[in-house]
């Protein structure tokens, strides 16, 4: 996929805020084509990885109830300067990876 992952990253007193949204369809398998009756195939992310200058600081395991496009925002301490690395990986092995200096 095309770069999918948007990211910011802001320090507030010790604290890194994180806003991402990913671009992703996320399909559950459950809808149908309204022409040919056909179910549109599954298709979600399973995993997201974030880490802090290369540490591992959270990871997901996501399933088909999650919405399109979604939207992610938590907190973990650090500071200016630190980089904050986002990855996915979906049900098909497509992957994407993004990274943002925290402000």
């Amino acid at each position: 996929m095309a770069r999918s992952l948007k990211i910011r990253a802001h320090e507030i007193d010790g604290q890194v805020i994180v806003k991402s949204v990913i671009n992703h369809p996320m399909e559950t398998g459950k809808r149908k084509v309204k022409k040919t009756g056909k179910k549109i195939p599954s298709h979600f992310i399973k995993e997201v990885i974030v880490s802090r200058n290369r540490r591992i600081v959270m990871e997901a395991f996501w399933g088909k109830s999650i919405s399109r496009n979604p939207f992610l925002s938590f907190q973990i301490p650090g500071r200016k300067g630190d980089t904050i690395t986002i990855s996915w990986l979906d049900n098909r092995g497509n992957t994407d990876t993004a990274n943002a200096k925290v402000r």
